[in-house]
Parts: C-alpha cells; sequence; structure tokens
C-alpha cells in the first residue's frame, strides 16, 4: 500500500505537532513537599504517632491525574514499604496505602513522563532518596530550630537558604487573630529535571492541607488556611506533646 504524498505530510506534520505539544508541556520542576505532623494532626485531630517531618509528596510543576489507567500497585514497591511507613506515612490512616494512591495518581503518573521517573518504583523510590538527601529534620536541629513554646523569627528561612543554598517555601496554618503567631505546616525543597537542588517560586496560594477531604483544601473560606509563613508575623513550631 502506498500513501500519497499530501497525506505523508499530514500525518508527519501531526506526528511532530505532537511531539513538539508532549515537550512543550513536560514539567521542569520537582517539589519535594514535608510536612510537620503535629501541626496536621492539630488540624485533622488525628493520632500523633511521629515526631519528625515527614513526607508530603513529590510533585511535578505541571499536570495533575496525568494517565487515569495507570492504577497504584503496592506489589512493585514491596522492597521500599519499610522505609514507606516510616518517611512517608499517612498521618490519617498509618496502616493503608490510600495515601500512595492518591500521590501516585495525581502526581506520580504526571512525574512519569519523564524516563527517569518512568515506573513506580522509580516515582517512590526518588522521593525518598531526596527525602533522605536533604534530611530536613538534622538540618533544623544544626541550626537550633527545635519544636518548642518559643516563638521563631523568620530565621528558618534564612538558615534553610544557607544550608541548601537555594530558597525554599515554608508554609504556614495563619491564626484567626492579628495578636496569634501563625503555626508551621509544610516545607517545600525544589528540584530541576536532573535533580538539583533550585529556588522554590513563592506563589501566596492556599494549599492543600487536608487529606481528609482530598477534593477541598483546608481553609478556602478561612482564614486558618495553609498558605506561604509571613514575615511579619512569628513562627510557632509546634512542640510534641
Amino acid at each position: 500500500m502506498r500513501l500519497h504524498f499530501p497525506l505523508l505530510v499530514c500525518v508527519v506534520a501531526a506526528l511532530s505537532s505532537a511531539v513538539i505539544t508532549s515537550s512543550h508541556n513536560l514539567w521542569t520542576k520537582l517539589i519535594l513537599t514535608q510536612q510537620w505532623p503535629n501541626t496536621f494532626c492539630s488540624m485533622e485531630h488525628c493520632q500523633l504517632n511521629y515526631s519528625y517531618w515527614t513526607l508530603h509528596g513529590l510533585w511535578p510543576n505541571k499536570g495533575n491525574n496525568c494517565n487515569s489507567s495507570w492504577h497504584f500497585n503496592a506489589s512493585e514497591i514491596e522492597d521500599l514499604l519499610p522505609d514507606m511507613r516510616k518517611s512517608w506515612p499517612d498521618l490519617l490512616s498509618p496502616f493503608s496505602v490510600h495515601f500512595w494512591k492518591y500521590e501516585w495518581s495525581k502526581h506520580g503518573t504526571c512525574a512519569a513522563e519523564a524516563a527517569s521517573l518512568n515506573s513506580q518504583h522509580k516515582y517512590f523510590s526518588k522521593a525518598l532518596e531526596l527525602y533522605h538527601k536533604v534530611d530536613l529534620n538534622s538540618m533544623l536541629m544544626k541550626f537550633n530550630i527545635t519544636p518548642s513554646d518559643k516563638y521563631y523569627t523568620f530565621r528558618i528561612e534564612q538558615a534553610m537558604e544557607n544550608f541548601y543554598g537555594v530558597k525554599p517555601k515554608i508554609q504556614c496554618v495563619h491564626p484567626s487573630k492579628n495578636s496569634e503567631p501563625q503555626m508551621l505546616g509544610q516545607i517545600e525543597i525544589c528540584f530541576d529535571a536532573d535533580f538539583t537542588l533550585q529556588d522554590c517560586e513563592k506563589h501566596f496560594t492556599i494549599n492543600t492541607l487536608s487529606r481528609g477531604n482530598w477534593d477541598h483544601p483546608l481553609g478556602v473560606n478561612k482564614p486558618s488556611g495553609l498558605s506561604v509563613c509571613s514575615h511579619d508575623i512569628p513562627v510557632y513550631y509546634p512542640p510534641i506533646p
């Protein structure tokens, strides 16, 4: 069978367009997001079982739910599960895989557009690798930034910039009254597509804190939502009870 030249040109053009579109839409940044369990559980009323920063996710800066047919399969990451349960626990349901399933469906399937993360094992193992590499828990202790009843000025951000050489994105639960401090809740550290540290962008938007209701960010209509910490308000880093 022979293709007529005009038809062949159209096919080639369509394929080229598809490639260009795919390349244009590929993510360029990964956001390693960690959460302080005490803050999360104070909002979600969960049982606090962790005294260290835990993984919330590894998020590409473009795309959500990129492949609904690629379902999470825990058997593909069986060797990672001991570390997953410790470093990336579901704070609401510690013995459930629902949180990892959600993170894979929403973020992992988009991260997998890159060859370096194109399997569930690659995605979750890379997230764990970066979590241990940045070692946020040790970094904060090194600068004497520890959970306590005292309030911090914004030297948390300065310490992180000095240590990592890039700007993080630090998020707080904001007070309902002007006289109250903001509560440290989540920290994002960013990487480029080659997993090299880079500055995070600071958009003053409310992010999802609640996982009890996935589709409705906590605090959209409340003053207590999670968003970029203000430099003008003291920061409370709540201690473990």
